[in-house]
Parts: structure tokens; sequence; C-alpha cells
């Protein structure tokens, strides 16, 4: 496994391996390059899919209290034979009706690690989901992560929708800072240039969620040209796309097919003209998929 340091000059990084991980700041873990996303996938089929997708050769899954499908996850964890250390788990907690006080705070962080990793195990990868509705519900989130973080439940705390306010509010009340990553909507038509070279400033792991964004633009014009001229399909491109920016891309799919396609990104690269063009697709706020979560 070759580790990475966070990548500076992303666009010029075409040498990627599937084995290749980024280093994670205030932690020892490291995490891998490609993930695999379960939003919507639930029951049978979310524990169906996270199989497929061990078997296909992701390490890396991604989940969330809000998907509701932590426990399937587990299962197929365990049902897969692939050693706990050799998987990086991650999921996500809070939400911003939940208001009640620190203890109960503390006891949802925990419950939702007890899901997806059973009562003795951990996650590598503890996220804040949303910003939430206010300064005292981030500061007391925060803290019961950082708590569970030194209670050996968690390897690695970071943020998810975060914008740059709320990264810089951060500072103001973490023990630990900058946080390890943070996941937000990304792909060439969503690219949040101010949040990431931000994160990319102060050394936090970028996170792609909705890389494909949702599929609702793989017959783009640009992206099909792209996709033809490197005989891979458009879903390969924008992975690819994500992989060069320096972004952890987290694909999601519950098609066994379209999973082994989806990592299928590692032996082809993308040219600096390749590069431009997508970058050319940027609509901001608009191109978003998930656009409360997005200035």
């Amino acid at each position: 496994m070759t580790q990475l340091n966070h990548i500076a000059t992303p666009a010029t990084t075409t040498s990627l391996l599937a084995q290749d991980c980024l280093t994670l700041q205030n932690t020892a873990a490291t995490i891998p390059l490609l993930g695999f996303g379960t939003y919507k996938i639930r029951g049978q089929t979310c524990t169906a899919a996270v199989l497929a997708a061990l078997s296909a050769g992701y390490s890396h899954i991604d989940s969330a209290a809000l998907y509701r499908n932590e426990v399937c996850v587990y299962e197929a964890i365990k049902q897969s034979g692939v050693p706990r250390e050799a998987i990086f788990l991650t999921t996500k907690v809070g939400s911003p009706r939940r208001m009640a006080g620190q203890g109960d705070v503390y006891q949802d962080v925990v419950e939702t690690v007890d899901r997806i990793a059973g009562v003795d195990g951990y996650v590598d990868l503890l996220l804040m989901h949303v910003p939430g509705l206010s300064r005292d519900y981030r500061q007391r989130l925060w803290a019961a992560m950082e708590m569970v973080k030194n209670k050996g439940r968690a390897k690695s705390i970071g943020v998810s929708n975060f914008r740059v306010r709320h990264l810089e509010e951060l500072k103001d009340y973490a023990t630990e800072w900058p946080p390890s990553a943070n996941q937000i909507e990304l792909h060439p038509w969503c690219q949040q240039r101010d949040v990431v070279t931000y994160c990319q400033d102060n050394g936090i792991v970028i996170e792609a969620y909705s890389p494909l964004a949702t599929g609702t633009r793989l017959n783009d014009p640009e992206v099909q040209r792209v996709a033809s001229k490197h005989d891979k399909t458009p879903a390969n491109i924008l992975i690819r796309y994500s992989l060069q920016k320096g972004w952890i891309p987290l694909p999601k799919s519950a098609n066994p097919g379209r999973i082994q396609e989806n990592i299928m990104v590692f032996d082809f690269a993308l040219d600096p003209d390749d590069m431009m063009a997508l970058d050319a697709l940027d609509e901001g706020h608009a191109g978003a998929i998930f656009r409360m979560n997005v200035d």
C-alpha cells in the first residue's frame, strides 16, 4: 500500500494506483483513494451491494446514521470474510433536528458506531453529517465525537457539508483541528472551489459525494467526448476526474456490474486538456444536486 501526502497539484497527478491512500491529519490512519457510497441503499440490497464492492476490490465503505443501513453494512463486512483491519469504514452522525443535551448527543454517537461496527468495534472515520442549525449544536456534537475518538471507537474525525465559515468557526471550540476530512458534493458541475482551496491549504482531505452527479449528467456531450477518447464509460471519466483533482470519490450503486465498472479507473489517465474541459463545466450552486448543502 502506497501512502501519499495530501496532493498539492492534483490536476497533474496521473500515476495513481488502486491501493494508494492519503494521510489523515491528527491520526495514524490513512484513507483509500476510492470509496463506495451507500446512500439510499437499504436492507438486503445494501448488504449485497457492500459484499459486491468488497469482492470487486473496494476497501473503503461509506455510510451514515441518516441512511438507516448501518446494520446492513455491518452484516456485509462480517459475511465478506475480509479482515476488519483491511477495510476503511466511515459513518456520519448528527441531524439538524437533534438538539438534545450533551449526554444524549454522546450516546447517539456511540450507538451509531455500535450499529455499524459492533459494540466492541470502531470506525476509521467519523463525520459530522451536516453543520446543523446552530453553533451550539456543532460544538456539542464535535465534543461528543472527540470523546468517542479518545475512547478508541473512532480512529479519526471530520465533517461533511461544511463551508469555509463552519471550518473557521470550528477552530474556536475544537480540541482537535483541523478535521481529518470534509465530505462535500463535488463533480464537474459543482466544484465548490472556495471550500476545496481552503481544505487543501489546511491539509483537510476532501471526499467527493455524488461524484457522478447522481447519474443526471452522464450524457453531457463533453463527458461523452472524453469517454469516447479514452474508450471508457462516462462514469469512469467522472470518477477519474475526482481522483486527479485530489478528491476521494464515493460512487454508489446497487448494481454489481456498475460496482465493478466504477473501480476500473486506475488503468488510464485524463490529460491536461481533458481536465480543463471538465473544469469548464462548473455551474456553482446551480449545478449542485443537493443545493441546501452548497453556497
